[in-house]
C-alpha cells in the first residue's frame, strides 16, 4: 500500500521512525493497521489544516475570483496537474493529452466566457525550472492562461474556480471536497493505493475525452455534477478542528504546557491582481440585433473556425459580421497588417505614448487596414479613435475587458447600410449570458479628425 508499507514508515530494525503519525480521517489508521501494524501506536488523529484553510476562505471567493480578473458571467477552468510522468502534466508518450489541450482551451473556449488558470505541483516548477515552464506554456499564456503560485495562490484559485480539470492528485480531491465540478484529464490507477478514497474518486470521475470539443464536455459536466459525500466526508473527520488538534499534539511531544490562547491556522492571502493580457490575434464574431444589441464571441488564436455561426444571443435574425482585434504587441508583428483593431492596455497618461489619442492616431497611420484603434486604460474604460475621425470613450457598468465593448462599437458602426453610421450614446454588450451596458462618450472636439484613409 503506496506511502503506509513496512519500507516506508519503519527502520530496519523493525521500529516506526517517526513518533507520531497524522492524519486527518479514521479511514487512513485503518489501512494502516492492515499494511502495518507495527506502526500503529504512533497513529494520531489530527484533521487536515490545508482543507480547514480552504474551508475558512470560501466566504472569500468572489475576491479570489477577482484577483484572477474573472468577470461577471465568466467560467474559470482550472487546469492542475500533480508531479508525476503518469499526470496531467508528466511525459506518457503517445497517451499525453496536454500538448493537444493547452491549445485549445484558450482557442475553443470563447475568451469572454471563460477565464483559464493553471495549477502546477511544486515540484514541476523544481524538476524544469521555472524558465522551462514558462517557455512550454508561453502560448497558452499569450492566449490568457493564467500561471498560479504553486505554493501560495493554488488554494484560492481553487476556491474560485468553477470546474477543475485535473488528474489523480490532490488538488483534484480538495475540488471534489468542496463540491467543485472535476473533470479527469488523466487518470492512473496504479499511482495511488487502491483502496484510498483518492483511487476510489478517480475511478468514478468523468474523463475528459481530448478529441471532442471542449464546451460541450463542459456544459454537460456542470449541469449534471452532483456533489459527492465521499471526498467531503473523507477528506478530514475534524473540519476546523486541525489547528488545536495538531497544537496539542506538538507540545505533548515536546514536553511543555501548551498556552491558553486559541490554536489558529494563517488565513489565506489575498492575491495579486492579475487580469487577463491577451497578446495572441483575436478572431471576434459577432451579431448586431434589431434592438442595437451586440453580441460577442473572441477566441484566442483558433486553429480552425469556430462552431458557432457569429456571437450567439442578439436573435437569428441579427446581422453576422466578423474580424481581427490584435494587441500591440503581439509576438508576430506582420499580423498587425490585417489587423481591423489594434489594442493596447496601459495608464492614460503614460508617457511613452503621449496620450491615448496620440497613440490611437499614430497606430491607424501605420496599419492601414485597421479600422479602430482602442486604449484600455482600466477594467470599465477604453478610449478608441475610428477611422472615419469618431474619437471617443467607452465606460461599463460593471469590469471586465473593455476590448470586447471596442469590437462591439465597430461592429455597431459598421452594421446596417451605411458604411459608417452615427455614433449611439449607449451600447449593449453580450457576452454568453452575461449583458453588459456600456455608455458613449463623444470627444466633439476631437471628431471629425479623420485618420489617413486605408486601402
Amino acid at each position: 500500500m503506496f506511502g503506509l508499507g513496512p519500507e516506508w514508515i519503519l527502520t530496519s530494525a523493525g521500529a516506526p521512525i517517526a513518533d507520531a503519525m497524522v492524519f486527518s480521517h479514521p479511514e487512513q489508521i485503518d489501512r494502516l493497521a492492515r499494511s502495518c501494524p507495527e506502526a500503529l501506536p504512533t497513529a494520531v488523529l489530527a484533521g487536515d489544516p490545508c482543507f480547514d484553510r480552504i474551508l475558512a476562505a470560501r466566504q472569500h471567493r468572489d475576491r479570489y475570483r477577482r484577483a484572477l480578473g474573472v468577470h461577471p458571467g465568466q467560467r474559470l477552468v482550472l487546469l492542475n496537474s500533480t508531479w508525476n510522468p503518469t499526470s496531467l502534466f508528466g511525459d506518457s508518450g503517445p497517451e499525453d493529452v496536454l500538448p493537444l489541450l493547452l491549445p485549445r482551451l484558450t482557442s475553443e473556449l470563447p475568451a469572454d466566457e471563460y477565464r483559464v488558470a493553471a495549477v502546477l505541483h511544486p515540484n514541476i516548477w523544481h524538476g524544469h525550472g521555472p524558465g522551462q515552464i514558462r517557455l512550454w506554456l508561453d502560448r497558452a499564456r499569450r492566449a490568457g492562461l493564467a500561471l498560479v503560485d504553486p505554493l501560495e495562490g493554488w488554494r484560492q484559485a481553487l476556491i474560485a474556480a468553477d470546474v477543475v480539470l485535473g488528474d489523480f492528485g490532490s488538488v483534484s480531491y480538495y475540488a471534489a471536497a468542496c463540491g467543485t465540478p472535476v473533470l479527469l484529464g488523466a487518470a492512473d490507477p496504479e499511482a495511488l493505493g487502491t483502496e484510498s478514497p483518492v483511487a476510489a474518486f478517480v475511478r468514478s470521475a468523468p474523463r475528459l475525452d481530448p478529441y471532442r470539443a471542449l464546451p460541450p464536455q463542459l456544459d454537460r459536466l456542470l449541469s449534471e455534477h452532483r456533489p459527492a459525500n465521499g471526498p467531503t466526508e473523507l477528506t478530514s473527520s475534524a473540519p476546523g478542528e486541525s489547528a488545536a488538534l495538531l497544537r496539542g499534539l506538538f507540545y505533548r511531544l515536546i514536553g511543555i504546557t501548551e498556552p491558553a490562547a486559541p490554536a489558529v491556522l494563517d488565513p489565506l492571502p489575498l492575491p495579486p491582481y492579475e487580469p487577463p493580457l491577451r497578446t495572441a490575434p483575436l478572431l471576434v464574431h459577432t451579431r448586431t440585433a434589431a434592438d442595437g444589441t451586440v453580441a460577442v464571441r473572441r477566441y484566442a488564436e483558433p486553429r480552425h473556425e469556430p462552431d458557432d455561426a457569429g456571437a450567439e444571443g442578439a436573435g437569428a435574425d441579427g446581422e453576422a459580421g466578423s474580424h481581427l482585434a490584435v494587441h500591440e504587441d503581439t509576438l508576430d508583428p506582420g499580423v498587425l497588417e490585417s489587423a481591423d483593431i489594434v489594442l493596447r492596455y496601459g495608464e492614460a497618461d503614460d508617457p511613452r505614448f503621449g496620450s491615448p489619442g496620440e497613440w490611437a492616431a499614430e497606430v491607424l497611420d501605420r496599419y492601414r487596414s485597421a479600422s479602430l484603434a482602442a486604449y484600455i486604460t482600466g477594467p470599465r474604460e477604453c478610449e478608441v479613435l475610428h477611422r472615419g475621425g469618431l474619437r471617443c470613450r467607452l465606460t461599463s457598468d460593471s469590469a471586465g475587458d473593455p476590448a470586447v465593448h471596442a469590437s462591439a462599437l465597430l461592429a455597431r458602426l459598421h452594421s446596417g447600410p451605411a458604411a459608417v453610421a452615427p455614433a449611439p450614446t449607449t451600447l449593449t454588450v453580450a457576452t454568453g449570458t452575461h449583458l453588459t451596458r456600456v455608455r458613449i462618450t463623444v470627444d466633439r472636439e476631437g471628431t471629425g479628425r479623420a485618420a489617413r484613409p486605408g486601402r
